[in-house]
């Protein structure tokens, strides 16, 4: 079972893709067993065909003609999903959710991308990269956080789809693509 993770929808008011249209585009697209989560762009699905690229490629052209903007998709397998959730470096079950993210990327990064982010400048908040991921420990929560917003800066991501999710989504994400 897969996840799709769509970046930027149904927030601030603009690129409004209602998730009923989203399961409707997913299962019209040949997927079955189509669940949404929350209102930010979630879905899970299973397929029959494709693979994580050519099934996000898919969805990214979908979106764009059904509801006339483009949305970076990432498209996620359980077993990634959940060896991102326990490979998380910080104490999850003992932070609250809105302390702890995940950024996931749409290809392998390395530390040399971050060179510039002194992470002591930003303590107590921390930072990790783990495969196609960053975890993202920021004890007042992401709004808040000057960390995050130093991790995200265009020329740091550039090349990159990039989107990121509070804890509780990484899990019920792990929970919902369970067979």
């Amino acid at each position: 079972m897969y996840a799709a993770l769509l970046r930027g929808v149904n927030v601030g008011g603009s690129r409004k893709l209602p998730m009923a249209g989203l399961r409707t585009l997913i299962q019209g697209l040949g997927h079955g067993d189509v669940r949404t989560y929350l209102q930010s762009g979630q879905a899970v699905f299973t397929a029959d065909h494709g693979d994580e690229d050519s099934l996000a490629a898919e969805l990214t052209r979908a979106i764009e003609t059904e509801f006339g903007f483009t949305c970076d998709v990432l498209v996620r397998e359980h077993a990634y999903l959940r060896a991102v959730m326990e490979a998380c470096p910080f104490p999850a079950a003992e932070l609250e959710a809105k302390q702890v993210h995940v950024t996931y990327f749409s290809a392998p990064v390395g530390s040399e991308r971050f060179a510039e982010v002194d992470p002591d400048a930003y303590l107590p908040e921390e930072f990790r990269l783990g495969d196609r991921a960053l975890y993202l420990y920021a004890p007042d929560g992401l709004g808040r956080s000057k960390l995050a917003e130093a991790l995200s800066r265009p020329r740091l991501l550039k090349g990159l789809v990039a989107t990121t999710r509070n804890w509780n989504t990484v899990v019920k994400l792990v929970e919902m693509t369970e067979g």
